[in-house]
């Protein structure tokens, strides 16, 4: 039997940021134990895949203050401006980093690379065991105390057991802490698309009728495409040649990046909001897409995630006899209330009002996008969650 500060179920990109967190947060004097399923050194883990997400200015002072931005940093493509429009109509409004007197309004990773790095640093942190492969079976609770079993049948003990084992937790399955699902009967359909011009750093956000597509550039002429439809048309997606899913692209978004001249692998991901209620329980804490999973439009996820991570941090570490004590996680969960659900409110609204065919709706949406751009009072709720500058 092995004793833990904190046990960590899930090594992507929530349970390993987490730990690294800690990590730096106590100087190393923590005892970390990240328990992950998908064997690191064999095969590509499914959390670290071929997709990119954005990095809000926020995340990124995060990740500064726990001295990770420098290793993922070159892995990094900045966002000079944003481009938000309506296809087809005449609503637009642009977010620009130079207006704002920033270097950058984010960044955008692919998460391979990040995995890369990520499985590195925890390689080499003392205070952090990683247990992988390896699944946790069993959760038992006492007083003081949490204990897990794995597989193997090795038995793990600790103060705090913490979820970032994605939306089909299995820790919060044993402890029968559900989450409420709620289908956007949308599909997002991923890959990477090749331009024959320089993209400047802009990214993109346009709302079609079947859904929203996002374009965030990449290194090497390359921009990460979302493009979200609806659920009878992904598959005929994805099965296109290159040319004539690459036709329908340029024809969908238009001209602004000049012409695409090829398409990487195409995958596809259901989309559905689920959110648990609870963020903790008696020695457990739930973060990232194990507490919350939400629609990629406006980019908010994993920048919502680490906003947990931040807070989560902050509280166990003004009880580092106790870390998993009730005065932490009670402090956690009302900090993180308030922002998990005006970030689900903002995103699940955005989906409804701009997949809406309704004329009015078209209308309305259009009316504000424009006043969006031209009004200051109206620009700053937006710009505030798109930089991740959100109260914890």
């Amino acid at each position: 039997m092995k004793m833990f500060d904190v046990i960590i179920s899930g090594g992507a990109m929530a349970g390993a940021t987490l730990a690294l967190a800690l990590d730096a947060s106590f100087g190393g004097k923590l005892r970390i134990a990240v328990v992950e399923s998908c064997d690191f050194s064999t095969q590509a883990h499914p959390g670290f895949d071929a997709r990119s997400i954005a990095l809000s200015d926020g995340t990124v002072q995060i990740l500064q203050a726990y001295q990770l931005w420098d290793a993922i940093q070159p892995y990094a493509t900045p966002i000079s401006s944003i481009h938000i429009s309506d296809r087809g109509h005449a609503g637009m409004t642009d977010l620009e980093a130079n207006r704002l007197g920033m270097s950058a309004l984010g960044y955008v990773v692919e998460l391979a690379d990040v995995g890369q790095v990520y499985h590195r640093l925890l390689q080499e942190r003392a205070a952090i065991s990683l247990f992988c492969p390896a699944t946790i079976q069993s959760v038992e609770r006492t007083t003081d105390e949490v204990q897990v079993q794995l597989a193997d049948q090795s038995t793990l003990r600790g103060k705090l057991l913490i979820a970032a084992d994605g939306n089909t937790s299995t820790c919060c399955h044993q402890l029968g802490i559900t989450s409420e699902v709620r289908d956007f009967e949308q599909v997002a359909v991923i890959a990477n698309v090749e331009l024959d011009q320089p993209h400047q750093g802009q990214a993109f956000e346009r709302f079609t009728t079947s859904g929203p597509l996002a374009l965030l550039p990449m290194s090497r002429q390359r921009m990460a495409m979302a493009w979200c439809v609806r659920p009878d048309s992904w598959a005929e997606m994805l099965s296109q040649d290159d040319d004539t899913f690459l036709a329908k692209l340029q024809q969908t978004f238009g001209w602004r990046l000049g012409k695409m001249n090829r398409v990487g692998t195409r995958a596809a991901y259901p989309l559905k909001l689920t959110y648990r209620s609870r963020a903790v329980s008696h020695r457990f804490a739930i973060i990232g897409n194990a507490a919350q999973t939400l629609h990629p439009i406006a980019g908010q996820g994993f920048n919502l995630g680490i906003r947990d991570i931040a807070t989560l941090v902050e509280e166990v570490r003004r009880h580092p006899d106790d870390v998993g004590c009730y005065a932490a996680l009670s402090a956690f969960q009302q900090r993180r209330t308030p922002d998990r659900q005006k970030t689900m409110i903002m995103t699940s609204t955005l989906v409804h009002t701009f997949s809406n065919a309704w004329f009015p709706a078209v209308v309305g949406r259009n009316l504000g996008l424009m006043a969006i751009d031209n009004l200051p009072v109206l620009k700053q709720p937006l710009l505030t969650r798109t930089l991740g500058y959100v109260s914890r």
